[in-house]
């Protein structure tokens, strides 16, 4: 049985409904439960069937059949005696993806702050949703007057610097899942819309360390962006600088960029990354 099939289930023997309104209040309920069970499991260590029901005060099937889902999806797992469940490592997994960016924010703060006194752009922290680059913290330079707020903001990985950045990181398989999830629209004349072309791009990335973008995304917006690394490794966000084309042509992106690069390492090392 499916797991969407089991919480229908465990919400239909409790009283939920199976169709319309009510259905779709069974399957709300049913999630509220599955959350409820994570949170008695992480306050009291583990919990047998019976002891989840009475928490939940539904019958011990439904507790059983909601248990039985999270364990499938990691969430939750038995202990030695098979008696009682515990919280699983899925959960860790959760949580490290959460960590990790919450980590990047705190530890990158203070190297945006002064990389965006130095530039005098607006400086950004993106890292990889699906198939997106997502900011989660900006800095604001000097020579901002007014600037779009891009904190929380989807971008196309494809037509923005860290987006680029982000890519190029990807294994082939991934990059391709990428292509085919977010397509390559064109947003400006400029947007390097073939997988071909982009390919080359992101070996020139890789090679050198940053990528940029002259007007891609937006017609009279050029930025570069560089790698933030994680304590093994692996990159974790891009930190980037974005300008109007007047102020930032092609020739200062690349005169700065390696300033964007140190400024990556710089929070690469506060994150554990000595590479």
């Amino acid at each position: 049985m499916r797991n969407s099939e089991r919480l229908a289930d465990a919400a239909s023997s409790s009283g939920g409904g199976s169709s319309g309104a009510a259905g779709s209040s069974g399957g709300v309920q049913s999630v509220d439960r599955a959350i409820t069970v994570l949170e008695i499991l992480a306050r009291r260590g583990d919990a047998g069937v019976s002891e989840v029901a009475a928490e939940l005060s539904v019958h011990k099937s439904t507790a059983f059949r909601l248990l039985e889902t999270l364990e499938d999806r990691g969430m939750v797992e038995q202990t030695a005696d098979r008696g009682k469940y515990r919280l699983g490592f899925g959960v860790v997994r959760l949580a490290g993806a959460v960590s990790a960016r919450l980590d990047v924010v705190a530890q990158g703060r203070q190297a945006c702050e002064r990389l965006a006194a130095e530039v005098g752009e607006t400086v950004n922290l993106a890292v990889l949703r699906e198939h997106y680059a997502v900011n989660v913290d900006q800095v604001r330079g000097r020579a901002t007057v007014t600037t779009h707020n891009w904190v929380g903001q989807l971008t196309p990985l494809h037509a923005t610097s860290s987006g680029k950045v982000l890519l190029a990181a990807l294994p082939a398989a991934g990059r391709r899942a990428a292509y085919t999830a977010g397509g390559l629209p064109a947003y400006t004349p400029a947007t390097l819309a073939s997988a071909a072309a982009l390919e080359d791009q992101l070996a020139d990335v890789r090679e050198r360390g940053y990528a940029v973008t002259v007007e891609e995304y937006e017609v009279g917006l050029n930025a570069v962006a560089a790698p933030v690394r994680g304590a093994d490794g692996a990159v974790l966000a891009a930190i980037s600088v974005s300008g109007p084309a007047y102020r930032c042509p092609v020739d200062r992106l690349h005169e700065i960029a390696p300033t964007v690069v140190v400024a990556g390492d710089e929070i690469s090392r506060r994150l554990g990354w000595f590479g």
